[in-house]
């Protein structure tokens, strides 16, 4: 006499779909885990090569550094082959959205090397560009629209042409802070004029302060540059006078402080 088959309960069928529950709510859980952990590891992984992108491109741009002054949009006077904004430009800590609002930085009081911002249409002008000024024979350096004047701006070498344009080698290149970011901006002309095209390019964002320090002659550290007095040296040598190195100090809202040191060739 055969026996009937046994099967499974209604409350063993529950004990198991309840287990099989669990053990698919904690391997979701960790896959969940894993995939946060691998988007946060991704985006500080682009983050850093941005930035070690971004300080490579100062350190090379310093490194090319050429003692070659650039007339003022105007025609009249010469600008110094660098020039400083003689102080610390702090941000606040409001992230690069957007390029189009005027800080107040690098307005200076009267008879400093830069002189207060101006409006004017983007394009129409370059952010270190201006009129001499009185008695200094250099220039004052003048905010467009929407830009702040410049941290530094000076003359490179080794501008690449691949496509064997008409230009020079040398290029004017200036940094800028604006709505926490750190942007590299340059015209493609070197004695640019008021109708000359700036081209801009966005380096890092959430930056809070960034500052620069020159080491003169005497190996002696200083906020400006060039110095107010340089051996008395005429003006023509303080125009091509360049630091022997300079500190670059990058604070950065997540990164804390970066400080980087250039030699400067020749």
């Amino acid at each position: 006499m055969r026996r009937a088959g046994h099967g499974f309960t209604l409350i063993e069928l529950l004990v198991a779909l309840f287990i099989t529950a669990i053990m698919f709510a904690i391997g979701y859980r960790a896959l969940q885990q894993a995939l946060t952990s691998r988007h946060e590891v991704d985006e500080q992984t682009a983050r850093l090569t941005n930035l070690q992108q971004a300080l490579r491109t100062i350190e090379q741009d310093f490194e090319l550094l050429q003692p070659r002054p650039v007339r003022v949009l105007i025609g009249d006077g010469y600008l110094p082959a660098l020039q400083s904004a003689q102080q610390t430009l702090t941000m606040s800590s409001t992230p690069a959205s957007s390029f189009g609002s005027t800080s107040s930085f690098g307005a200076s009081s009267s008879g400093s090397m830069f002189g207060s911002s101006s409006g004017a249409a983007f394009g129409s002008s370059s952010s270190f560009g201006g009129s001499s000024s009185s008695g200094s024979g250099f220039g004052t350096v003048t905010a467009i629209a929407g830009t702040t004047a410049p941290a530094v701006t000076f003359t490179r070498g080794g501008w690449t042409n691949p496509a064997g344009l008409p230009r020079s080698e040398l290029q004017r290149v200036s940094y800028v802070i604006e709505n926490g970011a750190l942007i590299r901006q340059y015209v493609v002309e070197l004695d640019a004029t008021p109708n000359d095209p700036m081209v801009r390019r966005l380096l890092v964002d959430h930056v809070k302060n960034f500052s620069i320090r020159y080491m003169d002659a005497g190996h002696q550290w200083r906020p400006d540059w060039p110095p107010n007095a340089l051996g008395g040296g005429t003006q023509g040598f303080v125009l091509r006078a360049r630091p022997v190195a300079v500190e670059i100090s990058l604070e950065l809202e997540d990164w804390g402080i970066l400080v980087r040191h250039i030699e400067v060739p020749g």
